[in-house]
């Protein structure tokens, strides 16, 4: 039987790199992100003992992430979604060009997405997660699930957009 820190350093060692980009793209930030990172993989080699089938390491760094997102952005002050100058009610419907939305403008999105509604969606496109999923790991109505995933998808679809067309008229 290996030794826990052995086993820590094999589970940094396999998911070190997706950690990470979760971790940014929840936090919107290189700062955040590493000290998320170091939160999660500090409690993993706390727990490791914890973890009965390596085949589920992922879901477990992510799950352990999520709670480490969550306990952080309870510190934080909400963002109301008049402050980002949002209209839910008559969101853009069209999709941007997805080859044309860069890493940077994404995150800049996602970024300007409240905490609850940035979770729901990188848990749905990242973790790859259903809407029961996401409801049992949240512990929320599915329907709560499914209207955040909704109203952060018509959001980012808006604030790709503008994002597009700024680009567009200073190209022009």
């Amino acid at each position: 039987m290996a030794l826990p820190s052995q086993d820590s350093a094999k589970l940094v060692d396999a998911h070190l790199a997706e950690v990470y980009r979760y971790a940014f793209r929840l936090s919107g930030s290189p700062w955040d992100a590493e000290e998320l990172t170091q939160q999660v993989f500090l409690i993993a080699h706390q727990n490791v003992d914890q973890l009965r089938h390596p085949d589920s390491a992922r879901a477990w760094l992510f799950t352990i992430l999520r709670h480490c997102f969550g306990r952080n952005q309870r510190r934080w002050e909400p963002q109301r979604e008049a402050d980002l100058g949002l209209e839910l009610d008559r969101l853009a419907e069209e999709t941007p060009d997805a080859e044309s939305i860069d890493s940077e403008s994404l995150q800049a999105a996602l970024n300007k997405l409240s905490g609850e509604y940035r979770l729901v969606v990188l848990m749905y496109y990242f973790e790859q997660c259903s809407y029961r999923e996401i409801a049992e790991k949240l512990d929320l109505p599915i329907g709560t699930v499914m209207s955040r995933l909704a109203r952060g998808k018509s959001a980012l679809r808006k604030l790709l957009a503008d994002d597009l067309l700024a680009i567009a008229k200073v190209s022009h």
